[in-house]
């Protein structure tokens, strides 16, 4: 069922951060280990743009890993005259993604756009930047310490991959690509005649190992397809689980 902004924006406020199941550490403990900030949106969606400048500022910074997931369900919405637009970037795997977070974070299989998810456990509207810097420090206070991530340029253009540290929850190791700025000229739909900047839109997300609590050491030789993009590697409890560790890839770290 597609559930559009303004049908969602109380149910989000009342549900925006749940602590529910999250154990407590320090900040010092979590030093080091950024938050991951998934944005879910559409070129489609009007209330969006903001939350994308957003992304883009977050993307910044070295506590936190941005990425940016476009979501099918505004791509067949017409908006009167402007007609609909099709999001280039959209994928019913990230509308997939998003709806196993809500089932999870707010138990409720409704989805709205903007939406971020933080550390895998929290959520709000894209566009409140206070509420979303709470949940990044609360997510920097209250895990358990984190695993930690270490990503090094291996021969031929592999990534050495090592994930450490105490945790014992089983999770997958994720390699996630994503293009890292795009300019879309909008011709249609909400957003007709706006030039949209977007920040790491996620175009693959790929398995490729498993934690069970030991040290892993793996070596990707997984490529792009072909246009200039980035990647970070993150290790999630479940399909839409706790974020347990993460981090860019050597090319991609905030400066």
């Amino acid at each position: 069922m597609i559930v559009r902004r303004n049908s969602m924006l109380g149910a989000c406020a009342g549900a925006a951060l749940l602590l529910a199941g999250v154990t407590g550490s320090s900040a010092a403990e979590n030093a080091g280990s950024p938050a991951v900030v998934e944005l879910f949106t559409s070129q489609g969606c009007y209330s969006c743009p903001p939350a994308e400048a957003y992304l883009g500022e977050l993307s910044k910074r070295a506590d936190v890993i941005a990425l940016e997931f476009h979501v099918d369900y505004w791509d067949d919405l017409v908006y009167g005259s402007a007609g609909k637009w099709k999001d280039p970037f959209s994928s019913a795997k990230h509308t997939e993604r998003q709806r196993r977070y809500n089932n999870a974070i707010r138990k409720k299989n409704g989805v709205y756009t903007p939406q971020m998810v933080i550390g895998g456990i929290l959520e709000t509207v894209g566009s409140q930047e206070d509420k979303v810097e709470k949940a990044i420090k609360i997510i920097g206070q209250t895990r358990a310490s984190p695993l930690s991530v270490e990503l090094e340029k291996g021969a031929g253009g592999a990534l050495d991959i090592r994930v450490t540290g105490p945790e014992k929850t089983n999770a997958s190791i994720w390699i996630v690509w994503f293009l890292p700025n795009v300019e879309t000229i909008v011709r249609s739909g909400e957003n007709k005649g706006k030039t949209l900047i977007s920040h790491n839109i996620v175009t693959a997300m790929e398995r490729v190992g498993e934690w069970r609590g030991e040290p892993v050491s793996l070596n990707i030789h997984s490529a792009s397809d072909g246009r200039s993009q980035g990647c970070a590697v993150i290790v999630q409890a479940g399909q839409a689980g706790p974020v347990l560790g993460a981090s860019y890839c050597p090319d991609n770290r905030a400066s």
